[in-house]
């Protein structure tokens, strides 16, 4: 597995620029980078997305080979890794616990023991930032981190309409 998929990436896809109804080639296009074993997600990722009541919804409880377990013995390690960092630091307590309840440090740690890049929509924050987000925490434990179309122009996918 070369790619994690965070669940903002499939949400802002869905809901602005790749939406299901007007680029289903894009949807195609990940169905296959999954099939050649690319990308994938992990579970907690597909529990957020299968407990919506829309069409991504209903596309991620057909596929859930896409979203891969996240705990085993050595991502868990990492996880608790992550955690205490995350404690230790000078967040905010609110987005600190936020952060910490959702799937976020878990896809950074299944990254981190299968030495994946995470793909997520959210910014790198300047250091001394109150704010937990997942570049910040990938930079520290040092799994790399890039934007939906980072991403795809690393896998260079087109969508052309044909003729």
């Amino acid at each position: 597995m070369k790619y994690l998929l965070d669940s903002n990436t499939y949400i802002q896809a869905k809901n602005f620029y790749y939406g299901m109804d007007i680029c289903p080639a894009y949807w195609d296009w990940l169905d296959r980078q999954f099939q050649l074993g690319v990308v994938a997600s992990i579970q907690m990722i597909g529990k957020e997305l299968k407990d919506g009541n829309d069409e991504l919804a209903e596309w991620a409880r057909t596929r859930p080979e896409h979203f891969i377990d996240n705990d085993d013995t050595e991502t868990q390690t990492v996880f608790s890794k992550i955690v205490q960092s995350v404690v230790a630091a000078d967040y905010n307590a609110g987005n600190r616990d936020n952060f910490l309840a959702k799937a976020d440090p878990w896809l950074i740690a299944k990254a981190k023991t299968l030495g994946a890049t995470v793909v997520t929509h959210e910014a790198l924050l300047a250091p001394n930032t109150k704010k937990v987000k997942v570049p910040n925490i990938c930079r520290e434990f040092g799994v790399p981190c890039l934007d939906t179309f980072q991403f795809l122009r690393e896998l260079n996918a087109r969508f052309v309409l044909e003729s």
